[in-house]
């Protein structure tokens, strides 16, 4: 089985080239369109508001996220083209090889 499973068993999908206008209320409709959409996020600038060109879409099942990477992967949302693929769990931070802070050994 391919995709990122979550602990409570939904399928992650990452969703990239968003335009800034992009709401997280237009990726819910848009991805809806191919299954049950549990949640969808698209990532915002803290101080701006407007899209990072990135978000997330959970699905309930796998069959509905293979549905909703197939229907958008490619296509236009707000006038942008957006891909769309199986999200992969965050990488481990890089450990820090550098001396302690001054003052801390």
């Amino acid at each position: 089985m391919s995709g990122f499973v979550s602990s409570n068993s939904c399928y992650w999908i990452f969703g990239f080239g968003f335009g800034k206008p992009t709401t997280t209320e237009k990726l819910h409709e848009a991805f809806s369109q191919f299954g049950e959409v549990v949640h969808a996020k698209v990532v915002t600038d803290r101080v701006s508001g407007y899209s990072k060109g990135f978000g997330f879409v959970r699905y309930s099942t796998v069959e509905d996220a293979a549905k909703g990477i197939e229907g958008m992967d490619g296509k236009f949302l707000d006038g942008w083209v957006i891909f769309a693929e199986y999200a992969r769990p965050r990488q481990p931070p890089p450990e820090n090889h550098m001396a302690p802070p001054y003052g801390h050994q």
